[in-house]
């Protein structure tokens, strides 16, 4: 803009000039030639009202530009200060977002320690939960054994005792002792005698070798050893009810076959809750009868109902009683050993005669005080070649009972 007024300005002074050279180049001509020459005509543009006119309009446009000038001047300075507004604005918004962001960083780090607070509750949350659930198959597994029990109590089948005796205090009440049966394999030219005392025992084993007259001309001589035998120190036994198997008692006193047929064919109709029988077993000990299945559904429908009448006899129905047959395992076992105070084993008898025969000398022998012995209880040989296994009880010592 200013190099546009500029250009004008020279342009005005330039005119100036050309109207004064052109003034006294007349006033000159004038002087010299005072004969008037022949007039021409000038464009209109170079004359003085044309140069006048071209003036006042060039004027005009200097007065619009400088009028437009200041427009812009006014229009620049608003921009400016629009400007200044909107960067003063500008700023105080980035500074806000700043302020925000940084409050919402804070709030984020806010949050991401209450999210790490809330996981960490979390995971302890499913630690109990682990825990409880363990607890709970525990506590489950508990009552399930606890029921087992129970079913285990309530199966026994009923049977009449009656208690005699003298009451006495709970302290000196008698502990419960059960008497062991140890079934002894005895090696084939071996004897196994048993005295009513122990010292006679002791003198035998003290001698070691025997020398035993068949008859008047012969004899055998036996070597004698103690007796070890493996005896249970603590035996755990958990009972379960068995899914195939019933017991039966209440049962009346008849012909045993009868009865287990009648019970076979009672108990293998679908009507009356039963199905196909593997076997039958009759329990002389306790009088019950003991049923198998071959399906594992059907004993437990007869439990559940207990009593049945069966017609066990002639146009009558005997109510007998059906409970579920308990099936024992040996959880736990701990065995002790110990020598038989009052038996002896005797090794190494040639079979030179009848059992019998050979077995009655060896009592005599052994019953001889000037042999050592004394009073037998019981004697048993087996000879070469045979296999026989003793029978050993636990005796219960007597208590003399307080007057």
């Amino acid at each position: 803009m200013s190099y546009v007024i500029m250009l004008l300005f020279l342009c005005l002074n330039c005119i100036s000039v050309s109207v004064i050279v052109l003034k006294y180049h007349f006033i000159f001509c004038c002087c010299q030639d005072f004969s008037l020459p022949e007039v021409k005509t000038l464009p209109f543009e170079e004359t003085l009202d044309g140069i006048q006119t071209l003036i006042a309009n060039n004027k005009a446009k200097y007065d619009q530009l400088i009028e437009e000038q200041n427009e812009l001047t006014d229009l620049r300075k608003d921009h400016q200060e629009m400007t200044q507004k909107l960067q003063h604005r500008c700023d105080k918004l980035v500074k806000t977002l700043e302020n925000e962001q940084q409050f919402y960083m804070d709030e984020l780090t806010k949050e991401m320690v209450k999210v790490n607070s809330l996981k960490q509750e979390e995971e302890q949350i499913m630690d109990e939960i682990q825990k409880v659930e363990a607890a709970l198959l525990e506590e489950t597994a508990k009552y399930h054994h606890l029921r087992e029990q129970a079913d285990v109590f309530s199966s026994m089948p009923e049977k009449t005792v009656a208690f005699t005796g003298v009451t006495t205090s709970a302290t000196n009440a008698p502990t419960f002792e059960t008497k062991s049966r140890i079934v002894y394999p005895m090696d084939g030219g071996t004897a196994l005698i048993t005295f009513e005392e122990e010292v006679v025992a002791k003198k035998i084993l003290t001698l070691k070798q025997h020398k035993v007259n068949l008859t008047e001309e012969t004899f055998i001589t036996v070597e004698a050893e103690a007796v070890t035998l493996i005896l249970p120190k603590l035996v755990e036994i958990e009972s379960e009810v068995c899914p195939r198997r019933i017991l039966i008692s209440n049962l009346p006193k008849m012909d045993r076959e009868t009865m287990l047929d009648k019970l076979n064919i009672h108990f293998h109709r679908r009507k009356d809750g039963g199905g196909e029988v593997e076997s039958c077993e009759f329990l002389a000990d306790s009088g019950t009868v003991v049923l198998t299945f071959t399906d594992k559904d059907i004993a437990k429908g007869l439990t559940d109902t207990e009593f049945h009448g069966v017609q066990l006899q002639k146009k009558k129905k005997h109510r007998v009683r059906v409970t579920p047959f308990l099936n024992g395992t040996v959880t736990k076992l701990e065995t002790r050993m110990k020598v038989c105070p009052r038996t002896v084993l005797l090794t190494g008898i040639p079979a030179v005669m009848e059992q019998e025969t050979l077995q009655d000398l060896l009592e005599i022998h052994f019953q001889k005080s000037v042999s050592g012995g004394g009073e037998i209880e019981a004697c048993l040989y087996n000879p070469t070649g045979q296999q026989i296994s003793a029978l050993f009880e636990s005796v219960v010592p007597k208590v003399e009972k307080k007057q």
